[in-house]
């Protein structure tokens, strides 16, 4: 197999480090200029993420392409980590946004897009009944909470390396990546507020006996897990193991989430549709408001009818669910323009075949040079690994390389190409066209043949 040399990849880092600046001066002027003010300089902690001694500063963005201030277009494949999935600047989206801004944003009352709403997210999922939210953290706070209450259990379980947004219980990983370790927290994790093994349980993914041990001490209330693992990277479900997962969870009375929030890309209701999951609850999150912060989170009648009881009781305000501009009639107009028009199968019928032929692009490449990397695809989500893949979290998070990671983020953005900035992760939406899956796969060649000589 071949082998990457060090000393090379960082004297072509430098290189490209030196021609990012070279060509986003007024990128770089505003970044100087936003430091001032902005803590690390910017307005959220993760765009201090991005390729280059500084972000770009974004002029436009329409379909699957932005512009930056410097004049320079790009190929998005990034697509606002999933809240642009749809393509930025969906006309209908716009158009309900205007429209409602001129009739009132929030009053904290229904509006008569709410159930429109929740009646297409329950044929999509399959669950008949739905709540709101702001964010797919707010979503999993609100489920993980509702089921301490259902089970009276004190613990909730998750998937090692997983990710649901910056929800505190969730923030732990195994010490050692094996089955049966401590529990501690996730490396990077400020200042958690308990030790997260008083609150929670953590499971390998795809080992069904280190599930069934864990579950069968009974303190668990709920598994909140994605059917795919995907913000460390993309790993697939071995066969059966979903099937699994819900047998032992019912087995032992514990409520099973998805989380589909990343995984919405397997098509219009997620994995939870397209490999016929059977959750009791479910969370979506960012990209169904095509770019208008909101998120839902549904369930079956059964835990429906369990939870109507404390949803009309008097102290539901301070139950520690819901907030003020959760449910607004802003969000509600953009998720249903966004559900109307965006995120259908024949959207994905469009997205699916792009991401097979990045998928199938990227292979070649790598074949080619016999390289020991590989492609794994979700849908219309698609990253390559500088490693074989992966089953787990802990093998995922072992094989990160920040290296190689850093050089290809760069090579590609200094050649019009923006991938994500937390791995190499590719997103495809109806608005890309093969031009942009072979605009990545030649910068992709040429980092390659720029690495090997």
């Amino acid at each position: 197999m071949t082998t990457v040399d060090r000393s090379r990849l960082a004297a072509l880092h430098a290189e490209e480090e030196q021609r990012f600046v070279d060509l986003h001066p007024t990128s770089a002027r505003l970044a100087k200029e936003a430091g001032e003010h902005l803590l690390a300089g910017v307005p959220m902690p993760w765009m201090t993420r991005w390729p280059g001694s500084f972000p770009l500063f974004v002029e436009s963005a329409e379909g699957g392409r932005f512009t930056d201030v410097d004049g320079i277009g790009y190929v998005d494949l990034c697509l606002g980590d999933t809240g642009s999935m749809t393509g930025h600047c969906l006309p209908a989206v716009a158009e309900a946004v205007r429209e409602r801004t001129e009739r009132g944003i929030t009053t904290m009352l229904p509006s008569t897009d709410a159930a429109w709403v929740a009646g297409e997210l329950s044929r999509r999922f399959g669950l008949p009944r739905w709540q709101m939210a702001m964010t797919a953290t707010d979503a999993n706070r609100f489920v993980l909470r509702f089921a301490r209450h259902l089970t009276d259990r004190p613990r909730i379980a998750v998937m090692d390396w997983c990710y649901h947004g910056t929800v505190d219980e969730t923030l732990g990983v195994l010490e050692h990546g094996r089955a049966g370790d401590r529990v501690v927290p996730r490396p990077g994790a400020l200042g958690p507020q308990v030790d997260v093994a008083t609150t929670t349980a953590v499971v390998p993914f795809n080992d069904l006996d280190a599930l069934e041990a864990r579950l069968a001490e009974g303190d668990v209330a709920c598994l909140l897990m994605e059917p795919a693992l995907t913000n460390i990277g993309i790993v697939l479900p071995d066969d059966g193991y979903l099937a699994g997962v819900r047998e032992v969870t019912r087995r032992h009375g514990v409520l099973l989430v998805n989380d589909e929030t990343h995984t919405i890309c397997a098509g219009p209701g997620g994995a939870t549709a397209a490999w016929g999951l059977d959750p009791d609850l479910v969370v979506i999150g960012k990209p169904i408001g095509g770019g208008i912060p909101v998120a839902a989170y549904g369930m079956t009648e059964e835990v429906a009818a369990r939870l109507e009881g404390p949803m009309l009781g008097h102290d539901i305000d301070v139950a520690g669910v819901g907030g003020t501009l959760s449910g607004s009639a802003l969000a509600m107009a953009a998720v249903r323009a966004t559900l109307s028009t965006a995120l259908r199968q024949e959207d994905f019928d469009v997205s699916v075949p792009l991401a097979e032929q990045f998928t199938e692009g990227i292979s070649d490449v790598i074949a080619e040079h016999d390289l020991p990397w590989h492609v794994q695809r979700l849908g219309c989500r698609a990253e390559y690994w500088f490693c074989p893949p992966p089953r787990t979290g802990a093998e995922a998070a072992a094989a990160v390389d920040e290296e190689l990671d850093a050089f290809f983020h760069l090579w590609t953005v200094n050649r019009g190409v923006l991938l994500a900035p937390f791995h190499n992760m590719s997103l495809f939406s109806p608005f890309h066209d093969r031009s942009d899956v072979d605009a990545h796969t030649s910068a992709f060649r040429g980092a390659v043949e720029a690495l090997l000589g």
